[in-house]
């Protein structure tokens, strides 16, 4: 007996030409809108039920926006995070942006010598600065810090196997990355030592044996501990890894450069050359959090060390294009000439509250005429990054509370703006922080705003 088959809906599915018609004009490529139209349709067809012609038209237009919305883009920020790891941390400086147009648009002399015009080394200049801006006897650059560690970890646990660290530094990074996996990847062995809250300099030298390859340091950039918590400084470990004569080597993560502490901010962030002074053999950090600069994996220290590390094979795989050079020399040329506030980063962070006040009141001014009610409120801001995770500094933020939508869907049509505004929903208000908007951006936001004021629902 056949099993009877329920009847297709009669309707027929459009064709693509048709679609395309009515969807009009994209700012797609159009290979790319055929292609996401062909693909909706064949799921359509798989479907026992075909819709409407408006739906489906409904239907692609929202895949489409999607698919537009998934473009690199810039948005403005008003979430009060200042290196914001999801909207691509550090803002680079005009100069750094000047050097990577006046770069990226001709040849350069990336690994040509013009004195000799012979075949050059790549990135020999920013190499030296970062040296001379570290305080130490040379330096070179990879992809990005987690690749540093990588690197470091091949070369240092080629004859011997163990990585020793501390079981209060196996710290998990964006992306759900865990410093412990990054290791094990690289082909070392885990020698983890003392407890989560507590590890003394003789957990860490019960530890050395034949096997031992390294001690390694991670600071905890992205969390803290207090209570019953115990570590010792690094110049300890680095004078029982100098005994040993094992390598101590120490992930800083958060690259900054000078003290946090002259940037308003209580809390301390330790230096690579802070790191180097107390001992360390080889210090790694991220060219794109306090140092704002590009994504980098920075990586200075002893001369002998940072050779050999040039040498490995897997340095080529992870070595820095043109482009990362042009923005990393600008910004290391700022922080050598000590030009720091024409960092935008930095920028931010010593803006003072009266000047957000101020720029906060003429927005809300200009916005006084649309269904809304609009509160200027003192609010914190974080440094972002994975750094300084205890601090917070004072800000400004625009409260808004929308009378003919949610505050929720007041989010939503500005992050479809353009561009897009990205702020938060607290106490069923919605808010932007001044500290992270740039003032040559406040026109954007106030018309992004109106527009979101007047969109059907």
């Amino acid at each position: 007996m056949h099993k009877r088959v329920k009847p297709r809906s009669r309707r027929e599915i459009p064709a693509v030409n048709k679609v395309l018609d009515a969807l009009g004009e994209y700012d797609l490529p159009r290979p790319l809108v055929v292609n996401l139209v062909r693909r909706e349709l064949s799921k359509i067809r798989s479907n026992r039920e075909i819709p409407e012609f408006e739906s489906t038209i409904d239907h692609l237009r929202c895949s489409l926006e999607r698919l537009r919305a998934g473009r690199l883009q810039p948005v403005i920020n008003g979430t009060g995070v200042v290196i914001h790891t999801n909207f691509g941390r550090a803002p680079l400086a005009p100069e750094a942006v000047r050097s990577l147009t006046e770069i990226a648009s001709g040849y350069s002399n990336l690994e040509y010598d013009l004195a000799t015009g012979e075949r050059g080394n790549r990135g020999r200049y920013v190499e030296n600065g970062l040296a001379l801006l570290c305080g130490t006897e040379a330096a070179t650059v990879v992809n990005n810090c987690a690749a540093a560690l990588v690197l470091i970890v091949q070369y240092f646990t080629a004859a011997k196997s163990d990585v020793i660290i501390s079981r209060g530094e196996m710290v998990q990074i964006g992306g759900g990355f865990r410093i412990g996996e990054i290791i094990e990847a690289a082909g070392a062995t885990l020698r983890e030592v003392g407890a989560t809250n507590k590890t003394t300099l003789d957990d860490y030298k019960r530890a050395i044996d034949s096997r031992s390859a390294m001690i390694l340091k991670v600071h905890r950039s992205n969390f803290f501990m207090s209570g019953f918590v115990e570590s010792p400084p690094a110049a300890s470990i680095a004078a029982l890894a100098r005994k040993k004569r094992i390598p101590f080597v120490e992930d800083l993560g958060s690259g900054a450069i000078a003290a946090t502490e002259q940037l308003g901010i209580i809390e301390h962030e330790p230096t690579p050359s802070e790191a180097l002074r107390a001992g360390a053999d080889v210090v790694c950090f991220s060219g794109d959090k306090l140092f704002c600069g590009p994504q980098a994996g920075i990586i200075v220290g002893k001369k002998r060390f940072v050779a050999a590390l040039k040498r490995e094979p897997l340095f080529r795989a992870l070595r820095c294009d043109k482009l990362c050079f042009a923005a990393l020399q600008a910004t290391i040329n700022l922080h050598l000439n000590q030009a720091v506030t024409e960092i935008p980063s930095i920028a931010m962070l010593e803006a003072t509250e009266d000047e957000l006040r101020n720029r906060a009141a003429e927005m809300k001014n200009r916005l006084s005429d649309l269904p809304l009610e609009i509160a200027i409120l003192r609010g914190t801001a974080r440094v972002g990054g994975g750094t300084l995770p205890k601090s917070t500094m004072a800000s400004v933020t625009i409260e808004i509370v929308p009378k003919n939508c949610s505050p929720e869907v007041l989010a939503a049509r500005l992050r479809s703006a353009t561009p897009p505004v990205i702020g938060y929903v607290a106490h069923n208000r919605f808010r932007l922080d001044m500290r992270t908007i740039f003032p040559r951006q406040d026109n954007a936001a106030v018309e992004a705003i109106r527009r979101a004021c007047f969109k059907p629902a």
